[in-house]
């Protein structure tokens, strides 16, 4: 299976390849323009226990708890190390004839991380939408790009795969996106669908993660968003829902929804920019967050019930952006703000726990970074990440340390 999916990776690599050798053609033939970019971000890392994590643990959430073998140790304990170069990237930007009176373009993007962890080092889609944009009045984007509650204005600038993750979303999803701007106010509207990032629920009986949860809804997940922007300043906030079926087949069709808020901003002064978002949710787990649901099923009746696990989560990045040295620090505080349940349940009933960190009463991150750019696109950082996560009924937390090197080419 991974040699069909590596072919695959590399057939997809060629078809870019030669796309790209068609380009200067197709320029001369059509009122089509193709502008082509990418990086190569080799990446090393060693971190000082075992993590929770994806993709060789180079998405890291937090670490593991503290588990003691028959000698007292703590099996989890320990520095591992590893270098991947996954986050290779390579893209297509097209600008187009103005087309129903809008300017059009569209983008194609695609790196190396696979859809799956049993996928990595495989050819994946990142980006690819159609964008209409009509005088910056009215815009409408459709195609896979940033899942709404991650505002890409405002992304920490940290250099690892989670890019703030779990404490700031990191998901692309197929969506329809509608903006309409006034001034200095916009108003947003998203409907998304699942693909690579899936729901997790209780599928023929079995606990699975799956599309299918969401698709049983028959509803997208909303947003919708206002926004403020300023000179320096840009300000906003989202309000998401989210449904599904937690159980398929389920002849009652039951739903679950899931409202998550957010608060978000950034300023960019002479040498500082600061950007934050504080979130508030039952679940974003599908995008590399925090929160899930607890599923109680019923054996013998087949009827369920779900409990919610909601999380605050907040995350401040700070960096200077002058001459060749960028200093940042990226700063992630979470808690688990679920009740504590008082539960009577049927000796039939089975309990399922869906979702990321239901074992956790709170997380927080403190990542220091430092990049030398030679501003013609080459750059090296160093960064230092300690997470510590605090388990439940442990009141005391169990750290991480990661140390990183990595470099980008970008051209």
């Amino acid at each position: 299976m991974r040699r069909a999916l590596a072919f695959v990776g590399v057939f997809g690599l060629l078809g870019l390849l030669g796309v790209f050798g068609l380009s200067r053609t197709l320029r001369a033939q059509s009122p089509f323009s193709l502008g082509w970019h990418g990086f190569v971000n080799p990446h090393y890392y060693a971190d000082s226990r075992s993590v929770v994590g994806g993709r060789e643990d180079m998405m890291l959430f937090y670490p593991k708890p503290i588990v003691r073998d028959s000698m007292g140790r703590d099996i989890n304990d320990g520095w591992q190390a590893n270098m991947l170069a996954i986050t290779a990237r390579l893209g297509l930007r097209i600008s187009g004839p103005d087309m129903l009176g809008a300017k059009t373009s569209a983008y194609i993007e695609g790196d190396f991380t696979g859809s799956t962890n049993t996928a990595i080092n495989n050819l994946r889609l990142r980006h690819a939408y159609i964008d209409m944009d009509w005088g910056g009045r009215h815009r409408l984007l459709a195609g896979q790009y940033w899942h709404p509650m991650v505002v890409h204005e405002i992304m920490p600038m940290t250099n690892p795969l989670n890019m703030g993750a779990p404490f700031h979303p990191y998901s692309r999803q197929p969506q329809v996106r509608y903006a309409f701007r006034h001034k200095r106010l916009e108003v947003v509207g998203v409907a998304t669908w699942q693909l690579d990032n899936m729901s997790q629920g209780l599928l023929d009986g079995v606990p699975a993660s799956s599309t299918l949860f969401a698709r049983h809804s028959l509803q997208p997940e909303l947003n919708a968003q206002v926004r403020y922007r300023g000179d320096r300043l840009f300000l906003g906030a989202a309000y998401n829902l989210k449904s599904i079926q937690p159980v398929v087949p389920d002849p009652e069709g039951r739903l679950l929804h899931q409202p998550s808020f957010s608060l978000f901003g950034s300023h960019q002064g002479e040498e500082l920019i600061v950007r934050a978002q504080a979130i508030f949710h039952n679940t974003l787990y599908e995008i590399a967050s925090m929160g899930g649901y607890t599923l109680i099923y019923n054996d013998s009746t087949g009827r369920w019930g779900a409990l919610d696990e909601t999380f605050f989560t907040l995350w401040i990045d700070l960096e200077r952006s002058h001459g060749h040295w960028r200093p940042g620090l990226f700063c992630g505080l979470g808690f688990n703000s679920t009740p504590a349940y008082d539960i009577d349940y049927d000796p039939n009933d089975s309990f399922y726990y869906m979702g990321r960190g239901h074992d956790l009463t709170g997380l927080w991150r403190l990542q220091p970074r430092l990049t030398y750019t030679t501003l013609t696109g080459l750059s090296f950082t160093a960064e230092a990440e300690y997470t510590a996560a605090v388990y439940r009924g442990d009141p005391i937390p169990v750290g991480n340390l990661r140390l990183s090197l990595s470099a980008v080419y970008a051209f």
